[in-house]
């Protein structure tokens, strides 16, 4: 649990100091994104779109693999 907060900060100073440079480079999120053709709308749908296939796939493996580790959990010997 400590690596991932650890790592969940050292992300976020990250981009922290990445926006403070392209903030004073006065370079915006919005020009980044012309730049490469898109708008933060199809940013959003891509998104929507992204979620929309991820999550019935998600459940439908879930239904598969939280029973077998929990039967593997139950069935394992016990720790000292």
């Amino acid at each position: 649990m400590l690596r991932v907060l650890s790592a969940i900060i050292k992300i976020g100073l990250a981009s922290l100091a990445t926006g403070v440079v392209l903030s004073a480079l006065n370079i915006s999120a919005a020009e980044l994104l012309a730049e490469i053709g898109l708008t933060p709308e199809n940013v959003f749908e891509l998104l929507q779109q992204g979620a929309a296939w991820a999550i019935p796939n998600i459940v439908l493996g879930s239904l598969v693999i939280v029973p077998i580790w929990l039967v593997t959990y139950l069935l394992r010997p016990p720790r000292n």
